[in-house]
Formats: C-alpha cells, structure tokens, sequence
C-alpha cells in the first residue's frame, strides 16, 4: 500500500491507497476558516497550521484504512509546487517515515497529482486524452500520453481560473474561501445580465486571461453600486466559464482528442461541469470527471501518482542498513 502526504497550500491530508488504485482512505483537514479572516491564505500560519496537523491526519488515515505502517510499501508526498513552507512540513513528514521505516520515498509533483486522480479506482481514465486543469493556483490546459507525466499546450497568462473566483467573490463581498459561495449565489442570478469579457477571444492558441474580468467586475460595481449582486456572480461566472470551455474546446478539435478530462478544484464548479458536458456531447467527445471531493487538494491523487513516479534513491549514508553495516 502507498500512504500519500500533502501539504502544498492550506489543506494538510494524508491517503493510503492500494498499488492498483483503491482509496482505502482519505483525510483532509481544510484550514479554510483559519484564513478567512486574511482573505486569503497567509504563507506562514498555514505552515505552522500543518505542523500541528500532520501527524494526527496520518494516523486518522492509517486508522480509517485499517492498517498500520507495517502495511505501507512506499511513502509520497507532494514536492512542488505550492508554498515552500507549507511542502516542507509534508516534506519533512513524508521522508521522517520513509527513513525510519526504510521505505521507498517518492516526491510527486502536484499538478500530476490533480491528473493521477483520473487514475484511481473504479472507473480509472486511460491516456491519450486532452485535460483541463483548473485550480487555485494554477489553469492549464495538456496533453496526456501516458500516465508518467503530462504536455502543456496552453495555460493562463495572468491569474487562475479559481483565483478569479476567489477575487470575483471578494468583490461581492462574499468573504475567502470564495468560489463555492459565488456558485451559490450566481445560482439565483441571470448570468445574461452584464456582458463580461472572455479573456483572449478570438486570438490563437489556447492561452487565457483572467485579469481583465476582475476589472470589469470591479468597474461594474463602482458603475452600478445598486446592481443585483446575484446577476453580477451569475454573469461574473459564465464568464470565467465560457473561457474555459471555449479555449479548452478549440484545443480539442486541434488535436484530435477523443477524450476530455476536467481536474482541479474548478472543477466542483457546476455550472462549469454542466458547460462541458453540452459541449462534449456536441463534439462526440467523452467527458471524464472525477468525484468532486477529489477535486480539490488531497493526498489520494498524490499517491496515485506515485505509482507512475520514480522513488528517491537515498545516497548510502542516508540509508538503514548502511549503518547496520558499518556497525
């Protein structure tokens, strides 16, 4: 079995999985609310937070899976990218078991972790497929040939797609974390009532922007301070929708793709599933998802991804029986 550990931004989990790819448990602990009152995620508490964390997370996750260390093959954990203290927690964790256990160490990087999550059990994806991948920190569009790694073809020139939901919804008002509760009010709203702009319309490639849609919300509101706020978020995220789907559509007809993947913690986003669905079906092209709680940040896609990585091969002294040896 594999014990999976993550530590990349706010949320500490750990995962033991099985080498053919089933979630025998997952845990994460989010610090959504610590950060809340920052409106965002503060680099240093998160760190801190994740040290208190850490340890108790693996064990749930042990206990829920109902094995100990004795049963864990290898050890993963994420090595970038993400906030450098906040990884060195996970880091630090991940190679402290590894070592004393002497177990195969394998740091995965975590945007192939958000793909490895297609990779799991009962209904794993098979490459070559094209994927959108779209989260926090990052939106990118690539392709797929095996499950070793990944192609970018495109990405977002500026902000994120889920960054533009965060700041979108601190515009309303909505406070952090923001995207799931802009989904929720745009559920109420008319998304055809302001015109906000797709970023790089028209223009080659499948590069996106994002910057330009928060300043045009920013000047909606300052426009027209009465506006209903839930017409703004409804409009707000279609737009950020119909960027995404359009360049990721164009892409696939491009390549050829006859399969579309949708990961990242953007794609809980409903209205944003429901868009790529109608497309797909349009395109006779399958749409593969993954389950929303493995969408966001957590440690089963990064074990997942272990199997498709190779281990660290710790020099001699580092080792267990280098010292059995000497002694």
């Amino acid at each position: 079995m594999i014990l999976g550990i993550e530590t990349s931004c706010d949320e500490t989990a750990a995962a033991v999985i099985t080498a053919d790819g089933v979630v025998r448990a997952s845990v994460v602990s989010s610090q959504a609310q610590l950060h809340a009152r920052y409106g965002g995620v503060v680099p240093e508490v998160a760190s801190r937070r994740h040290l208190e964390l850490v340890v108790p997370v693996v064990e749930e996750a042990l206990a829920e899976a109902g094995v100990t260390l004795d049963d864990i093959a290898s050890v993963a954990v994420t090595e970038g990218p993400g906030l450098i203290g906040a990884l060195l927690v996970g880091l630090s964790a991940a190679k402290a078991i590894a070592f004393a256990r002497g177990l195969p160490l394998i740091p995965v990087d975590h945007l192939h972790g958000h793909l490895a999550a297609l990779y799991l059990a009962p209904d794993p994806v098979e490459p070559p497929f094209l994927a959108l991948l779209a989260s926090g920190g990052h939106t990118l569009i690539v392709e797929v040939t095996d499950r070793r790694g990944y192609r970018v073809i495109g990405g977002t020139l500026d902000d994120a797609a889920g960054e533009a939901f965060d700041k979108g919804a601190r515009l309303l008002g909505l406070g952090y974390p923001g995207g799931a509760k802009l989904e929720r009010l745009a559920a109420g709203g008319d998304p055809g009532a302001h015109a906000f702009p797709t970023g790089m319309s028209g223009k080659p490639g499948y590069d996106l922007s994002f910057s330009g849609l928060k300043t045009a919300l920013r000047y909606a509101l300052a426009r027209e301070p009465d506006a209903d706020h839930a017409d703004l978020a409804a409009s707000y995220q279609a737009a950020i929708v119909r960027s995404l789907v359009e360049r990721t559509a164009t892409a696939v007809v491009d390549t050829g793709a006859t399969t579309l993947a949708v990961v990242g913690g953007v794609a809980r986003n409903g209205a944003l599933r429901e868009a790529f669905a109608d497309r797909c079906r349009k395109l006779g092209v399958h749409l593969a998802l993954v389950a929303p709680e493995l969408c966001t940040d957590n440690a089963a896609m990064i074990a997942s991804a272990a199997r498709y990585t190779d281990p660290i091969a710790f020099p001699g002294y580092l080792r267990r029986d280098a010292y059995a040896t000497a002694s």
